[in-house]
């Protein structure tokens, strides 16, 4: 279920950032569907809940894909969202992911190193062994947390940041993520969702440089529910 103004999950808020808990359909940001995103949102929330006239300021500091859900990051100011898109690109913000998939992972522990290509025709992901024109390394690393009835729970931390790398270096390894029909999965989840989950993130706060660790809650589901 999408958010609207009003059901919109605030994980965090201040002066100079704001940090939501993104819901399965939720776009970041505005593309070629004309869906309202969420940037737009969070600024409807901002301008209600603190009076706002004119234009409210909300910078986009990261992305995730439509399907996913967890933690996304704005910045309400120029300067923060300066100092957030620095962080991100000198690998300084910590981000955890959860992911259901059906098959049992190779190695209960491991990193997984690929070379990403993007196809902008489908949005997809191709992976490949060794460097091909156009792609870009991907590293991840991942750990089995739970074994589920029928599905595995895991850990992952990205050292990387490539287009579906999580989803499509799951895949490489033959554990497609729980309903991502693009990467593999049999079956779509009703919700036309993934079982992808940004769950924790750490990072300095940009201005008053405290230390910020966040947990965003899993979605409500019967698969998610074992998974805490």
């Amino acid at each position: 279920m999408a958010s609207t103004k009003d059901t919109l999950k605030v994980i965090y808020e201040d002066n100079h950032i704001i940090v939501v808990n993104k819901q399965v359909g939720d776009i970041v940001q505005g593309d070629k569907t004309g869906d309202t995103p969420l940037s737009d949102i969070v600024k409807e929330y901002i301008k209600d809940k603190y009076n706002k006239p004119g234009n409210v300021f909300l910078g986009v500091v990261h992305r995730l894909d439509r399907p996913t859900t967890g933690i996304v990051v704005f910045a309400r100011t120029s300067k923060a969202l300066e100092r957030m898109n620095k962080m991100f690109r000198e690998h300084k913000v910590q981000k955890t992911y959860w992911a259901v998939v059906k098959n049992e992972p190779p190695k209960q522990k491991d990193t997984l190193t690929h070379y990403l290509k993007k196809n902008p025709k489908n949005n997809k992901a191709s992976h490949f062994v060794k460097h091909v024109e156009g792609s870009k390394k991907a590293i991840l690393h991942y750990e089995v947390l739970k074994k589920l009835e029928n599905y595995y729970l895991l850990q992952i931390l990205l050292e990387t940041g490539r287009h579906h790398q999580i989803r499509c270096q799951l895949s490489a390894i033959h554990c497609p993520i729980k309903g991502d029909l693009k990467y593999g999965s049999k079956r779509s989840n009703k919700n036309a969702g993934i079982h992808l989950h940004s769950r924790f993130i750490e990072f300095t706060h940009p201005v008053s440089k405290e230390k910020i660790s966040l947990t965003a809650d899993l979605p409500k589901d019967p698969i998610w529910n074992a998974c805490n």
